[in-house]
């Protein structure tokens, strides 16, 4: 009798990293990853506030695969800066595209530029309505895609990440239920201009007890913390409407973030409601198309046959309005914290190829408050990197 034949095991290297998979789809492991190594100066900086440094902004191995065609997991730690961080571990549960169970540690459905993979990024740093959404949390999220993409959704219940923050474990018996619906109504109508419209609007809502966020600058310093003496105190609140619109080599993608918290301080307590909005635009000088995940240059870097990848430049507005509140009521001091953080920023992205990506930015900040008697200088930093992907 004939041997039964041996499963067929595919194994393949490329751009999209190293994969071993079964002669089907049903068993699939992949290994890839990215590195950011970058550069932060700051020009006219006479009080010191940045250090102009070298770093391994992020050094992140990811390790995802399928099981028994159904199941789905993701890996990502990260090395970066110094530090050992697990940012993803997760389990995919999927029956279909239209409906999904994700369950372990994951970006929460909450805002626009955060739910972006930071190898994709505009600009080297996310803008200032990020500061206000979590990181990641860990928690059970219901998500999916119905009508090829038109419509994207998740919800889900998750232990309640400080806004900009990743957790690991809940600190209180309180949960975030949050939610995000995006829509790209002419995603299948090829021929349309509208085609790479996307709408949406995010929200969360649950009780935080305890820790309460920092917010930084597009150069990484901070420049609004609140006392040590204040708290998180009660519900907490965020809604983020949402937009982004692709066409050619344009892009542009605009959000507004809203995070109200009851903050205490001894027997006082009152809300606090901080706001920020954020417009990014791009065109590929070289004539590529913009998107979501970057671009991929149609002539990639080769001295020998002169082509030299792809060209995008960058343009961004920003700003971070802090409740008045947090300063009248005294879970702020005003002489060390800003009230209001505005930010413009240019930049030019060189891909090399599909791996290989430089980064160049500058980004000037100005702050209302944050000193004895006035406000704190501006910001003006330059922001550096070079990525590896795949």
């Amino acid at each position: 009798a004939e041997k039964p034949k041996e499963p067929e095991v595919k194994v393949s290297a490329g751009p999209d990293g190293f994969v071993i998979q079964s002669g089907n789809p049903d068993f699939r492991i992949r290994l890839g990853g990215y590195a950011q190594a970058d550069g932060r100066f700051y020009a006219q900086d006479k009080d010191s506030v940045g250090t102009n440094t070298f770093l391994l902004r992020r050094a992140r191995p990811i390790l995802q695969g399928t099981v028994a065609r159904y199941f789905d997991f993701y890996l990502n730690p990260d090395f970066g800066q110094g530090q050992t961080v697990l940012f993803d571990a997760y389990v995919n549960v999927r029956p279909s595209s239209k409906l999904q169970l994700r369950i372990g540690k994951f970006k929460p459905p909450v805002g626009l530029e955060r739910l972006f993979s930071a190898q994709n990024l505009l600009f080297a740093e996310r803008a200032l309505p990020t500061a206000l959404v979590p990181n990641r949390d860990v928690g059970a999220q219901v998500h999916g895609e119905l009508g090829s993409g038109v419509v994207n959704y998740a919800v889900g219940v998750f232990d309640g990440a400080v806004d900009g923050a990743l957790i690991d474990t809940d600190g209180n018996d309180g949960k975030d239920v949050a939610g995000r619906l995006f829509l790209q109504p002419f995603a299948r109508v090829e021929s349309s201009a509208l085609k790479g419209l996307g709408l949406g609007f995010s929200a969360s809502r649950g009780k935080q007890l305890g820790t309460l966020p920092s917010f930084r600058s597009g150069g990484q310093v901070v420049f609004f913390s609140y006392l040590a003496s204040a708290t998180a105190d009660g519900t907490r609140t965020r809604i983020s409407p949402q937009g982004s619109f692709y066409l050619g080599p344009v892009g542009v993608l605009g959000e507004w973030v809203r995070s109200r918290q009851q903050v205490r301080k001894g027997t006082d307590a009152a809300q606090v409601a901080n706001a920020a909005w954020e417009v990014s635009a791009s065109v590929v000088l070289t004539g590529e198309p913009a998107t979501a995940s970057g671009v991929r240059p149609r002539r990639p870097f080769d001295p020998a046959q002169r082509t030299w990848g792809a060209l995008e430049l960058a343009a961004r507005v920003n700003q971070l309005s802090v409740d008045g509140t947090a300063f009248s009521r005294g879970f702020a001091d005003p002489t060390k914290s800003a009230r209001e953080a505005r930010a413009w920023a240019v930049g030019l992205n060189w891909y090399l190829n599909r791996n290989f990506k430089y980064v160049l930015d500058y980004e000037h900040t100005t702050f209302t408050g944050a000193a004895a008697g006035g406000d704190r200088r501006p910001e003006n930093a330059i922001l550096v990197r070079s990525q590896v992907a795949f």
